[in-house]
C-alpha cells in the first residue's frame, strides 16, 4: 500500500479497503469498511462494521463509530472544547496538559454525515440519524432525527 502510514498497533478487520494518502494510528477498524483517501484516524478511534468513510476526514482520538455508517467527504471531528498551543506560563502544552480538557463522541450504527460536518466533541448521535452537510453539531442528536444548520437543529425524524 504504496503511501498510507498504517502503524503496527492498528487492528483491521476482514476486507478493509484503505486508498492511498491515508494515515492510521492506534485505532481498530470493523470488517469491510473503506476509507476514502487523505483521511487521518488517530489512536483509540474504533471505527465499527461496512462503514465508509469518504475523503478528507479527520477522526481524532475518543470517537467511536457504530456499524454501517456514512461518514461525507471533509468531517472533522473535535475532542478539544479549549485548545490551546501553550500552557499559562508559555511553554508548549504536552498531551499531559490537554488530557484534562479531552471528551469522547459516539456515533450509533447506521448515521449518515454529510460531507463537510463539524462534529464537536462529546456529543452522541442517536442510531440512524443524518447529520446535514455542513452542519455543525453541537449537542446530542437523537436516534432517527435529522439535523441540520450552523448550528444543527432537528429539522424532522426519520420514519
Amino acid at each position: 500500500m504504496e503511501f498510507v502510514s498504517i502503524a503496527d498497533d492498528v487492528v483491521l478487520g476482514r476486507d478493509v479497503k484503505i486508498y492511498r494518502f491515508v494515515n492510521l494510528y492506534g485505532c481498530r477498524i470493523g470488517d469491510e469498511t473503506r476509507i476514502g483517501t487523505f483521511v487521518e484516524v488517530q489512536k483509540g478511534v474504533v471505527i465499527g462494521k461496512r462503514c465508509k468513510i469518504s475523503s478528507h476526514t479527520f477522526i481524532c482520538e475518543g470517537v467511536s463509530i457504530g456499524d454501517g455508517c456514512f461518514i461525507g467527504h471533509g468531517v472533522i471531528f473535535i475532542n478539544d472544547m479549549h485548545p490551546r498551543a501553550v500552557t499559562e506560563d508559555g511553554q508548549p502544552e504536552s498531551e499531559d496538559d490537554w488530557a484534562d480538557r479531552f471528551v469522547s463522541t459516539e456515533i450509533a450504527a447506521r448515521v449518515s454525515i454529510g460531507s463537510g460536518a463539524i462534529i464537536m466533541g462529546g456529543v452522541q448521535v442517536g442510531e440512524g440519524a443524518v447529520i446535514g452537510a455542513g452542519a455543525v453539531v453541537t449537542k446530542d442528536v437523537p436516534a432517527g432525527a435529522v439535523v441540520t444548520g450552523v448550528p444543527a437543529r432537528v429539522v424532522r425524524h426519520q420514519s
